[in-house]
């Protein structure tokens, strides 16, 4: 059989037939299928592609146009099968300098989806749009529209939807679902459902709120859950009252609020420290027939409690046991936390054993609490003892227990305790931290081992935690209550090298070392160097002059002194009071 021989249509053909062959850009309105002149291309490319002849195919492709196959698939002269339509579709794409517009791919899309085949469909539209990108939703729309033709079929519209989606183009998708209603085309809700659920993961609750009440117009089925989520989102920003309205919504759209509704709520006001509606919410709660749980007392408890209404948590606490509820580890630990911090530590202690008869296990959380309010109270070996407990129930201390042990029995003068937690920390491998570095420290230099203070400080800065001014200061005057004023100016010039600024107590610090020593020349030059950095001395620096030079000095500096020289701040009550005394005491602010 000879190949076919493709020719152009000539003039003598039909006005119709020389149109369809010549349009390359334009639109064309194909006729209706019962026409009788068929333009020769089209079924030479139909008889090519039913009998899969590949080399009339290669000698008709570079004579065709997007028009020739927008006119193949509406048209189909032979009733091609449409996998076989679309498999010489995806075949010219990969034959340039042959492109798809947007009309072709559009008019396929349409072709595919009314005889079932929407996988293919959406693949296709999938292909479109990440070619097209985004903010192409206006333009690919019109042309699903304007290629619609008698397709019945919607799914395109999903479809168009869900390929803006897993692009990533969640603009173009909700723009989508607005053409969809200004054409009065059904809503694809899957595909809203959808968006609808990426949007909850943002941080934009009002966007969320606005896009669900557009859907929720439009039929999307309501759902408790969803309205639950955006109050949580709502309180999570400390938007209550908004969160509120999403609440009274709910009922609008034919649902009643749960449990988890009002207990988002009630949480929000309680952290807002309302605790008044909270216990509003409670009420309107049970009249609607919905009964507080565990939750619902744990937060307003918690809220009790943040409020010092200790007496109020323990009725509320009551009145969930009477009702058969059983406290949680979070009710209890509230609680204990409450009592814990108002220094009713007894009253802890109760609670902790009454969470215990009922089987509650306490959790680590629970413990460093407890082991918190034991040792600001100052009960070291109550304290000792619950981390005895903890350990034998398979909980290990962690660095706020040992921390917390340590910073109380530092703060109770118990040194040796302290330490001995220290050594503890160190074989379990747990690091300490600048809470622990620095109570050690403290009480190092209040037992007067200023030199150990002084190692403890090194070996903080050595592990890349940086100590406070105040911290370098109280080891600063540790060493010049010793005498040792050399050693103090050496932490200065490290604080100095460490880029800090020295304010005006270290400065005095040291100042009233020097004073005391004897050394007057150098308290002036250190009160020099003040004044060049910019350091303004106070009352306390005059105050330590003022003694120094009564005690040491010559008369005529203390005469300078007296007349305020130098724009020092007389502090007249010490100034009296020096000198009303023979041995001309003076207060001294650094003693500790």
């Amino acid at each position: 059989m000879p190949p076919l021989k493709i020719t152009r249509p000539s003039s003598h053909l039909s006005s119709s037939a020389t149109t369809a062959a010549a349009a390359t850009t334009t639109w064309y309105t194909p006729p209706p299928p019962n026409h009788q002149t068929q333009d020769p291309i089209l079924l030479t490319l139909s008889h090519a592609i039913k009998d899969s002849q590949t080399k009339p195919l290669k000698k008709l492709i570079p004579s065709l146009t997007p028009t020739h196959i927008i006119n193949l698939i509406n048209l189909n002269p032979l009733s091609l099968p449409p996998l076989s339509l679309l498999s010489f579709f995806t075949h010219l794409s990969s034959h340039p300098p042959f492109r798809h517009t947007l009309h072709s791919y559009s008019t396929m899309a349409h072709f595919l989806s009314s005889h079932q085949l929407h996988s293919q469909a959406q693949t296709l539209i999938h292909v479109l749009i990440s070619r097209k990108g985004k903010d192409s939703a206006a333009s690919v729309f019109a042309s699903l529209i304007e290629t619609r033709g008698a397709h019945q079929s919607n799914f395109v519209f999903g479809a168009l939807m869900n390929a803006y989606i897993d692009c990533g183009f969640i603009p173009d998708a909700i723009q989508c679902l607005r053409l969809v209603r200004k054409h009065r085309i059904s809503v694809p809700f899957k595909p809203c459902g959808r968006v609808l659920d990426l949007l909850m993961r943002s941080n934009s609750p009002a966007v969320v709120w606005g896009f669900y009440l557009e859907i929720l117009a439009c039929g999307f089925p309501p759902n408790v859950c969803k309205f639950n989520i955006l109050m949580h989102s709502f309180c999570r920003d400390g938007r209550v009252g908004e969160a509120k309205v999403v609440f009274d919504e709910i009922g609008k759209w034919g649902l009643r609020p749960s449990v988890v509704s009002f207990n988002t709520l009630i949480n929000g006001y309680c952290k807002l420290g309302d605790l008044g509606e909270g216990f509003s919410l409670k009420r309107v709660m049970e009249e609607s027939n919905v009964l507080p749980d565990v939750f619902t007392y744990s937060v307003l408890i918690n809220g009790l409690c943040r409020d010092s209404r200790l007496d109020d948590a323990n009725q509320l606490f009551d009145e969930m046991s009477e009702r058969g509820l059983v406290p949680n580890d979070v009710t209890f630990t509230t609680l204990i936390n409450g009592h814990c911090k108002n220094g009713r530590t007894d009253m802890a202690m109760e609670i902790y054993q009454q969470m215990l008869s009922k089987g509650v296990k306490p959790d680590l959380v629970m413990y460093n609490t407890l082991i918190n309010g034991l040792c600001k109270k100052g009960v070291l070996s109550d304290a000792k003892n619950l981390v005895g407990e903890m350990t034998e129930r398979g909980l290990k201390p962690d660095k706020i227990t040992f921390t917390t042990l340590i910073d109380g029995f530092c703060k109770e003068g118990d040194l040796n305790s302290a330490l001995e937690i220290r050594k503890e920390m160190v074989k379990e491998g747990v690091e300490l931290d600048n809470v622990a570095f620095t109570a050690l420290i403290t009480g190092l230099c209040r037992a007067g081992r200023v030199t150990d203070a002084e190692r403890t400080l090194r070996e903080m800065l050595r592990v890349g935690m940086r100590a406070d001014d105040a911290t370098f200061t109280m080891v600063i005057d540790g060493f010049c209550k010793m005498g040792d004023v050399k050693m103090g100016f050496k932490l200065l010039k490290d604080m100095q090298n460490d880029g800090r600024r020295i304010g005006v107590v270290t400065y005095n610090v040291l100042m009233n070392g020097l004073c005391k020593r004897g050394q007057m020349k150098n308290a002036q030059m250190l009160l020099d160097a003040m004044l060049n950095v910019g350091v303004v001395p106070d009352d306390i620096t005059y105050n330590i002059l003022l003694e120094g030079h009564s005690k040491h000095g010559n008369s005529e500096d203390f005469d300078k002194l007296l007349r305020g020289e130098k724009g020092l701040v007389l502090d007249y009550a010490s100034y009296t009071s020096l000198l009303s005394s023979s041995d001309k005491t003076s207060k001294d602010r650094y003693k500790r």
